[in-house]
C-alpha cells in the first residue's frame, strides 16, 4: 500500500503517492502498477515541473541497496545509478576518468552535486547535460532493469534518442552505467563555455580521451561534443584523423565537426557554437595528451 500525502495547488487539493523501497524488486514492482516518475536527487525533476502538472506518484531510489558507489571488476567499471556527482570527484579511478572527474565538478553548485546522480542526468536528456560527453568518451552503457523483462545493457548513444527523451520503458529502471576498462595510459580532460564561470547551463562542452603510443603519437582517440546537438555527439571522423598525429600536428577543422547541428539559442548562435566546439575540441585533445 502506497503512502499518500495532500499537497495544494491553485488552491485544489491533490492526492500524491510516494514510494521510498529499500531493495530493486520492490521498485521494480511498484513501476509495474502505475506510472511513477523517480527521483534520487530530484535536481532535475522538480525544478521541470510546470505550475498545476505535478505527477500523481514518485519513486524515490535511493534507499535501494546496490544502486549507489563505484565498484570494478571482470574489466568494467561500475557506477550504481544513485552515485553522486560528489561521489565521482572523491573516488579514486584512473586518469581516463579525469575529464568526467570535471564535468561532475561542473553539475550546478557543490549542493546540487551532493544530491544529483549520475542517471538522473543521462534520464533527463538534456543537449546541455554535463555528464554525457566525457562518459561518451568512456565508451560508457547503461544498464536497465525491469520486472517483466529482466536486465538489458545498452550503449550510452543509444539510450538517449532526442531532447528529454530516452528508450527507458515506464516499467524500466536504470540500475548502472558501466564502463569497460580503459588502455593502461588514457588521459582525458573536459571543457566547458557558459555565459558565466560558475552555476551555468553549457553553450557548448567537450570532452576528449587520449591515450599516445611510446614514440608520442596518438594511438587512441575519443571525442564528444555536447550541446550542440539534440544529443551529444562522437566526432568519428576527428577521431581517425588523430590517430598516428603527434599533439603539436593537431588540428581540427569544420569538416570533422557534421555531426553537429547547433541551434540559435538565448544563450549562442549555432556559428558561435561550432567555432567554441572546433577550438574546445583542440584544447581538450591537448590537455588529455599532455604527460
Amino acid at each position: 500500500m502506497l503512502p499518500y500525502y495532500h499537497s495544494y495547488t491553485n488552491d485544489m487539493e491533490v492526492d500524491l503517492a510516494f514510494e521510498r523501497p529499500d531493495n530493486l524488486e520492490l521498485a521494480l514492482d511498484a513501476l509495474k502498477t502505475r506510472a511513477f516518475r523517480v527521483i534520487a536527487g530530484g535536481t532535475d525533476v522538480f525544478p521541470a515541473v510546470q505550475q498545476g502538472q505535478l505527477p500523481s506518484a514518485f519513486l524515490d531510489v535511493t534507499r535501494i541497496a546496490g544502486l549507489g558507489g563505484i565498484t570494478r571488476g571482470d574489466g568494467t567499471t561500475r557506477i550504481g545509478a544513485a552515485t553522486t556527482w560528489t561521489d565521482i570527484v572523491r573516488a579514486e579511478l584512473p586518469a581516463a576518468f579525469d575529464g568526467l572527474k570535471e564535468a561532475a565538478r561542473e553539475v550546478g553548485s557543490v549542493q546540487i552535486q551532493n544530491a544529483g546522480t549520475i542517471a538522473g542526468n543521462l534520464c533527463n536528456a538534456s543537449p546541455a547535460a554535463d555528464g554525457v560527453p566525457p562518459l561518451l568518451a568512456l565508451d560508457a552503457r547503461v544498464e536497465i532493469a525491469s520486472a517483466a523483462r529482466g536486465t538489458r545493457v545498452l550503449a550510452l548513444s543509444q539510450f538517449i534518442q532526442g531532447v528529454r527523451k530516452t528508450t527507458l520503458a515506464e516499467d524500466e529502471l536504470v540500475t548502472a552505467v558501466l564502463i569497460p576498462d580503459q588502455a593502461l595510459g588514457t588521459r582525458s580532460a573536459f571543457e566547458k563555455l557558459g555565459s558565466r564561470r560558475y552555476l551555468v547551463i553549457s553553450i557548448c562542452m567537450t570532452a576528449a580521451n587520449i591515450l599516445l603510443d611510446a614514440q608520442g603519437r596518438i594511438a587512441q582517440a575519443r571525442v564528444a561534443v555536447g550541446s550542440c546537438s539534440a544529443v551529444a555527439q562522437r566526432l568519428p571522423a576527428l577521431e581517425a584523423d588523430l590517430l598516428g598525429k603527434r599533439l603539436q600536428d593537431v588540428t581540427v577543422s569544420t569538416a570533422h565537426l557534421s555531426p553537429l547541428s547547433p541551434i540559435d539559442d538565448v544563450r549562442g548562435s549555432g556559428t558561435y557554437r561550432l567555432d567554441a566546439a572546433q577550438e574546445q575540441c583542440k584544447r581538450a585533445i591537448l590537455r588529455a595528451g599532455a604527460v
